[in-house]
This record gives C-alpha cells, structure tokens and sequence, in this order.
C-alpha cells in the first residue's frame, strides 16, 4: 500500500521546516501501480531550492493515492540533493553527460523506465502545481484511460516562480514559435502511448519539446489546473 508521511527537513537555501512526501521508491515495486496512479518524473536542473518546492507541492497528491512514485533526475548528485532526496523518500537518478556507448543522453526515457505507474508525470524543478490539480488530473485519466485515440496534458501558466512576476513577454513569443511549444508547463501522458512515441529523444538538447512535438497540438489538452513555473 502507498503510503504518505511529513518529515520536517532542512535543506540549503532556507528550506527548513518544509513538509515533503515519502511514497515507495520505484526500485521496491515488483508490479506496476494501479490503473489511476501515476509516476513524476523530476528534472532538478542542480536547482535545490525548486526541487523542494515542486516535491512540496506533489504532497497531496501522495496523500490522495494519485502520486505512486517520484524519481529526481539529476547530473551532480551532490550531498545536498541526495538528502533531498532521502528526506522526501523518493529515488535519485544520476546521470552523466554521456551514456555507456558515449552518446549523449538527457536522462528522461530512463528514468521513466525505472517507475512504475501506468501514467507519468513529467516536471523540472521549480515547478508547483496549482490548486485543483489532483482533481484534474485523476478525471483525465478516467477519461483516457480507455481512449483510442491517446492523448496527453499540459498545465496552464500561473507565473513565475513563487509569484515573483510573469515570464518575459518576449520568452512567450519564443515558446510559442518553436515547434512543441513550452516543455515547463509539464506533461501527463500514458506510459503505454510514451513508448509509443519513442519516450523522450536522448541525444537532444530540447527533449521535452521535441515530445510534445511528436504528440502534436491536436493530441495534446491544456487543463484548467495552473503551474507556477521558474
């Protein structure tokens, strides 16, 4: 059974006294989750203090029995992100620049093949959810579950990290013209329709947009639920 507890932390950058989720670790599960559970998928970008606040933020979802499993994807590995990592109880995956054949590789096809949930949930660091969206998100994918026609979901703008003002207008406009669109509204995809599509291109330097290119606009639903992002 998933289970959620709080655990009080201290964490660099003034992070102390912030409740964070403990759900079990991918590597523990011999099974796939049930059909309305879901994996997150974390990309820390070596921001400590917005991995906290996204980690923050998946707590309900824990509680709820929606989130089964988080993974944060890191390429330092530092002592400070480990015991981020240890304190929320999820799993840290470290990757390097290259893989073992010497390409490169981003990390986030791996990293979904080491959870467990029939959906994943893909965010960078830094970004919060909203109000509303554990709601949300479990009626998509009641809806969707069953669909033949699969589809996937982003999260609504809300601004900029801890409400410190919107994004640049001229960041919009950048966004919105390259092919795939903004990969910090995050995506809610079926691991069955991910494979699908190839999963996340490794040797990319846009790999969240190139996915949401290959899902195209026509298959991709914008919630009403919104996403503080860096």
């Amino acid at each position: 059974m998933n289970k959620t507890r709080t655990k009080m932390g201290c964490f660099p950058g003034r992070f102390c006294e912030i409740k964070v989720l403990t759900v079990r670790k991918s590597t523990e599960n011999s099974e796939r989750s049930g059909p309305h559970m879901l994996s997150v998928i974390v990309s820390t970008r070596n921001d400590e203090r917005g991995t906290v606040a996204t980690l923050a933020a998946l707590v309900p979802g824990a509680a709820a029995g929606l989130v089964a499993d988080v993974v944060l994807l890191d390429r330092a590995g530092n002592d400070a992100m480990r015991q981020i990592a240890d304190v929320a109880g999820c799993e840290l995956m470290v990757h390097g620049p290259d893989d073992a054949d010497g390409r490169a590789d981003n990390g986030l096809m791996r990293a979904a093949q080491r959870t467990r949930s029939p959906w994943l949930l893909f965010l960078q660091a830094g970004a919060v959810l909203q109000a509303g969206w554990i709601e949300e998100i479990a009626n998509f994918i009641e809806d969707n579950g069953g669909r033949q026609t699969a589809r996937g979901a982003i999260f609504r703008h809300a601004g900029s990290r801890y409400g410190d003002g919107m994004r640049p207008g001229i960041a919009r406009a950048f966004w919105r013209w390259l092919p795939g669109g903004a990969p910090d509204k995050g995506l809610l995809i079926a691991r069955s329709h991910y494979e699908r599509l190839g999963g996340h291109p490794p040797a990319t330097r846009r790999p969240e947009a190139k996915l949401l290119s290959r899902l195209g606009r026509r298959s991709r639903v914008k919630l009403h639920s919104r996403i503080v992002t860096p």
